[in-house]
Order: C-alpha cells, then sequence, then structure tokens
C-alpha cells in the first residue's frame, strides 16, 4: 500500500499508468491471456492438421466447440486480467493463477455483461456507426464493474453508463490506440503468412504450414496486445471512481477493505 497513488488522472497519465502496469508485471499479464488461448490455439491447429476437421459432417459441432472455446479463453483472460490489475492498483501482489481462480465462480456473471454489452452495441449501431461507437465507449467500464463490485449484467451495464458520463471521448481515444496496436500486431505477425498461404496456393503441404503460422501469429498478437485495453480499462474504472466518487478517500479510512462496491442506488439509466 505504500505505492498507491490514487488520484484524478489525465488521459495521457491513464495510458502511461496503464503501459507502466504492463510492462512491469509483463509476464503476469501475458500468462494471464497466454494460457487460455493456449487452448484455442491447440483447437485451431487441429482444425489445420486433421483432415476430417474440414468435413462438411463435422462442420457445427467443431464451429459450436470453437464457439464456446472462444467465450471461455476470453472471459477467463480479461476476467483473470482486471483481478491482476485491481491487485496491483491496489498495492497488493497477485499471480497468474490466483487471478485466474478468481474468475471460476464468475463465468456465468461475465458471460452475461460480455452478450449484454454487445447486444447494447450491436442495436446502437444499427442506427448509425457513430451511435455504436459512443455507446461502446460509455459502455467500457462495465466489466470492471461487474467483477469489482459483483453486480449482474444489467446492473453493470447501467453503472457503467454512470461513471463514464462526459467521459466518452477519453474511452474512444483508448479504443482508437487499442485498434491501432491491433492491426500493427496482426500485419507484423499474421499478414506475412496469409500472404504466403495465397502464393504457395498450389501446394496444400505448405499452405497448412502457412496457415498454421498465421493460426500462431494471430494468438501472439492477441496474448501481446488485448492486455493494453483491459489495463487501460480498469485503470480508466478506477479513475472515475476517484473523480466522482472519492474512491481514493474510501481506500485511505479502509486500507484492509479492498475494493467497496459501488454507492448505493446505481442509476438505471438503460433501463
Amino acid at each position: 500500500m505504500a505505492d498507491l497513488d490514487l488520484r484524478p488522472l489525465s488521459l495521457g497519465e491513464i495510458l502511461d499508468r496503464t503501459f507502466s502496469i504492463y510492462r512491469r508485471n509483463f509476464l503476469l499479464f501475458v500468462g494471464i491471456t497466454g494460457l487460455p488461448n493456449l487452448l484455442l490455439l491447440a483447437f485451431r491447429l487441429f482444425q489445420v492438421f486433421v483432415p476430417t476437421a474440414g468435413m462438411a459432417a463435422g462442420f457445427l459441432p467443431l464451429f459450436f466447440v470453437g464457439a464456446v472455446l472462444f467465450m471461455l479463453v476470453y472471459l477467463f483472460a480479461q476476467g483473470g486480467t482486471v483481478y491482476a490489475v485491481s491487485e496491483l492498483y491496489l498495492g497488493r501482489p497477485t499471480t497468474i493463477g490466483a487471478s485466474l481462480r478468481r474468475m471460476r465462480s464468475q463465468l456465468g456473471s461475465l458471460f452475461g455483461v460480455t452478450v449484454l454489452n454487445f447486444l447494447a452495441i450491436f442495436g446502437a449501431s444499427i442506427l448509425l456507426i457513430i451511435p455504436g461507437i459512443y455507446v461502446a465507449c460509455r459502455l467500457i467500464t462495465c466489466v470492471p464493474a461487474a467483477l469489482l463490485e459483483d453486480l449482474g449484467p444489467v446492473s453493470s451495464l447501467e453503472r457503467s453508463f454512470s461513471l463514464t458520463k462526459d467521459n466518452a471521448g477519453r474511452a474512444f481515444v483508448i479504443y482508437l490506440l487499442y485498434f491501432i496496436m491491433v492491426y500493427a500486431a496482426v500485419f507484423l505477425l499474421m499478414f506475412p503468412f496469409t500472404v504466403m498461404m495465397g502464393i504457395s496456393a498450389q501446394d496444400p503441404s505448405a499452405v497448412r504450414m502457412w496457415t498454421a503460422l498465421a493460426q500462431i501469429g494471430n494468438i501472439l498478437a492477441i496474448i501481446l496486445v488485448s492486455p493494453f485495453l483491459t489495463i487501460a480499462t480498469a485503470v480508466f474504472y478506477y479513475d472515475l471512481r476517484v473523480r466522482k466518487e472519492a474512491f481514493d478517500l474510501q481506500v485511505m479510512m479502509n486500507p484492509g477493505g479492498g475494493v467497496s462496491a459501488g454507492p448505493a442506488g446505481v442509476p438505471t439509466t438503460l433501463s
């Protein structure tokens, strides 16, 4: 707790603190994101190298298994990262295993938050792209709210909408920087192998090899880049609580009490 520095941050300080936390705990966050994604990589390589995996009879079962596996990997990686950031941000040590284990009891809740978040953004995007982007920015802190305040899916989205009022612009910059990093990582780690797949189209064995390398590059890009957005989201969440709820004073008055729940009577903005 000696290094605890809870205070209102500018956007530049949020980004700087995000990179600092990631850099100082690189192996921790790569491990939290990487271990679940190794299962996804194994499944994708199985589809590439096992000829029967691409047959029509097995397409639907494999598609279903892949979708379930992708969702589980996403939930564990995102939730584990949020828990790790929370512990580090409040001056407490943590490990890869401890962060992932905390997610087991929250899978159902975080799944509901993820689905509801997607539906809200998709619904707003049907109107026009800009409303969809705005809703995404307003809901950027719904996952930290769900996990750290133990809120249900609807309450988490309402909580995020309340916290991010007048702060959608800062959320947009975080998303913008994240997508720039994603495209850069994919271009460096996956695109070259995709080009080689096209060049080697007449050689099935070569296509399989380049496809496998492209899948490895894709997973590596996810492992390296996705922690940035989750860390930034958690830091942004704490910054908003410090600004709007004097969360720093709450922690100072109750240093051993962990993260306190949100204020009573969460506004029902989405209801």
